[in-house]
């Protein structure tokens, strides 16, 4: 099962990729992780996605196809993968596509997770991190044991600067100016299905798995 994780910043789609991945034993793979196990193993590409990175750039959509093609391609992923932050524009998609056509390894499903803006704007707000080892909550939906304390490490969970409203409706701006071009992508491919994704973390996931064919 390969499959592609779509949504908005705070739609829950890095909670539900998790999910789907443990559930068909396969990897759960994000761009971030890509790069940090890259820069920490000092390959070829680590160190070229490190320079951009250092130089505060964004690193060039080739690269990242190249980090991801290089991940897809491992031996962990013969039976699948949940891709997780990528692709996020079309160029990026179509690197992908071609990428994996050549690994005769196409994408099954582009799992379009949901939810209004309104919405994310008041979910994100509810959001904390722990400012020791980085473990996120939410006030409402995942709250901690004890108001403000981290259950792993016991540091103090903070409303981080990304989580304001007025950013998180900046970073929703540029997701459906860049992003939402590949809900159309997958769609026209016959390979796009969609949740509610208002709903609890348990009906997302239980609608995803019927979407999969479960």
């Amino acid at each position: 099962m390969r499959v592609i994780m779509l949504g908005a910043p705070g739609a829950g789609k890095g909670t539900q990729a998790v999910r789907v991945a443990e559930k068909y034993a396969i990897p759960h793979i994000s761009t971030g992780d890509i790069f940090r196990a890259n820069i920490k193993g000092g390959t070829e590409l680590g160190k070229k996605a490190k320079s951009y990175m250092d130089a505060g750039k964004l690193v060039p959509d080739e690269l990242v196809c190249d980090l991801v093609a290089d991940r897809i391609a491992k031996e962990d992923c013969a039976n699948g993968y949940v891709l997780d932050g990528f692709p996020r524009t079309i160029p990026q998609a179509e690197a992908l596509e071609a990428v994996t056509k050549k690994l005769g390894a196409e994408v099954d499903y582009a799992v379009n997770i949901d939810v209004p803006d309104e919405a994310i704007v008041s979910r994100m707000g509810g959001r904390r991190a722990c400012v020791g080892c980085g473990a996120t909550y939410h006030v409402v939906f995942n709250p901690p044991k004890k108001e403000g304390i981290c259950d792993t490490c016991g540091q103090t969970l903070i409303l981080r600067d990304d989580d304001k409203p007025e950013t998180v409706q900046t970073r929703l701006n540029v997701y459906h100016d860049q992003t939402q071009p590949l809900i159309d992508f997958y769609a026209e491919r016959g390979k796009l299905a969609t949740v509610d994704g208002t709903r609890t973390m348990d009906e997302v996931f239980a609608e995803i798995l019927e979407k999969l064919g479960e």
